[in-house]
């Protein structure tokens, strides 16, 4: 089994995985939340907790809302 012989720097195992992120915007795979207009990628849960039109969990920042409107 081949084994590497020295171990590879941060720095040079970030430019291997750099060129990786546009992949996601090439394929369409990028979308616009219509509810919320936040970008997620396709099948993903967006970073507000939206998921089809219906909110999935609820965020942080909903429950520090939720606190000062009480």
């Amino acid at each position: 089994m081949a084994v590497p012989k020295k171990r590879s720097s941060v720095s040079r195992k970030g430019k291997r995985r750099g060129g990786q992120h546009h992949k996601l915007t090439k394929a369409g795979n990028v979308l616009v939340d219509p509810t919320t207009g936040e970008l997620t990628l396709r099948h993903c849960v967006t970073p507000s907790g939206m998921f089809k039109d219906k909110k999935v969990f609820e965020t942080k920042a909903d429950r520090e809302d939720f606190e000062d409107a009480e």
